[in-house]
């Protein structure tokens, strides 16, 4: 009737139902993973105060707040690198059939120690961070050529043999931190990449200078050098660069960009050969490679339709460069262009074409045997 407010119509209770939790999957998806580290611990932010080396990006970004706050009149919210002591504790697990003695004598020896990760977080690196070498060959490889490392991890229940023995006792007598961690945080860390129960944190890879490498190569009886023209998939890199290794070449060059560099995937599928055969970086290849024709080396680019074939490759005997071309497109026009000889390798098959990696071992080898010959 008029002037009546009920509304026999109207909804009693809300809407909205009670809110569900997630009964407890969000917790127990954390269980493991530690603590998230503070601002002033973590290299990668503005905040960063630790005593490791500052990376290049946390300067910049350091810089660019303190700019913004002189701008702005108020006090800059940053870091000061250097107050905080953010390296490995003393302390530290035994790998199992370790001896105790083998597994502290990393803690307790000196050196710099590496950056503190919360445990079982997978960490995600910048450009200028540190990397996980895994696998057995590849870690040993670069303790015996004495390449930097700031810890090694050991996956309990590891099965011990010749290489882990040596891999412990090295990096025990260079006071590199030995931690040991379960096969299911390795494999976090790893993102679920092979790594045989061993993994070597290194620093970024030391690239040569372009004329060191170049000179330095000039310097053997008969140079040779490999250059990378685009190649994106590191495992080609480290199968490149294992190749060069093993038939005697003097150095491999590459890209800056667009192109994969020095990871610790290439690390690995060059079974430790990266930390022997010196790598340069060049910003223009076509530039780089006709710096090194000046200098007396002969440039061959491989391509499937090169006039020349491999098994008549008179200038393999003198100072050479073989240039391999990226997945899929092969060289480039202007790399293409700028060698001396595009060179065919006879296959008896319908098969189009190599594996670039592939193609510069078989490359490699029949340089090798040429000049074994000669």
């Amino acid at each position: 009737m008029p002037g009546n407010s009920f509304n026999a119509s109207k909804r009693a209770t809300s809407k909205k139902g009670a809110s569900a939790g997630s009964g407890g999957k969000n917790r127990a998806s954390l269980k493991g993973r530690g603590k998230t580290l503070p601002a002033d611990e973590r290299p990668w932010h503005k905040a960063y105060s630790g005593t490791e080396k500052l990376p290049e990006k946390t300067a910049r970004k350091q810089d660019k707040e303190r700019r913004a706050a002189a701008a702005e009149g108020r006090a800059p919210k940053v870091g000061i690198p250097g107050t905080k002591d953010t390296t490995w504790g003393r302390g530290g697990g035994r790998a199992s059939g370790l001896t105790r003695a083998q597994s502290s004598r990393g803690a307790r020896g000196g050196g710099p120690r590496g950056p503190r990760v919360a445990p079982g977080r997978k960490s995600n690196p910048t450009k200028e961070g540190p990397e996980l070498l895994l696998g057995r060959n590849p870690v040993v490889e670069a303790l015996r050529a004495a390449v930097p490392a700031t810890a090694l991890y050991v996956a309990q229940g590891i099965d011990i043999d010749e290489r882990v023995t040596e891999i412990v006792r090295t990096s025990g007598d260079r006071g590199i931190p030995i931690l040991e961690i379960s096969r299911n945080e390795l494999d976090r860390m790893t993102g679920g990449v092979l790594h045989q129960g061993i993994g070597l944190q290194v620093p970024p890879f030391a690239y040569e200078d372009f004329d060191d490498l170049v000179n330095a190569a000039l310097e053997q009886t008969a140079p040779l050098l490999v250059a990378l023209d685009g190649i994106t998939d590191p495992r080609n890199v480290g199968a490149v660069i294992r190749s060069v290794a093993a038939f005697g070449g003097h150095g491999v060059f590459m890209t800056e960009r667009r192109a994969a560099g020095i990871t610790a995937t290439a690390w690995r599928t060059s079974a430790g050969a990266a930390a022997r055969v010196p790598v340069s970086q060049v910003v223009n290849l076509t530039r780089a490679i006709k710096s090194a024709q000046k200098a007396g080396f002969t440039a061959i680019g491989l391509d499937a339709d090169g006039e020349t074939d491999l098994y008549q490759l008179e200038a393999a005997v003198g100072p050479l460069i073989v240039v391999v071309g990226s997945e899929g497109r092969g060289l480039s026009r202007l790399v293409g262009e700028t060698c001396d000889l595009r060179v065919s390798i006879p296959m008896a098959s319908d098969v189009e074409s190599l594996n670039a990696s592939v193609a510069a071992a078989v490359t490699l080898a029949e340089v090798s045997r040429r000049r074994t010959q000669g």
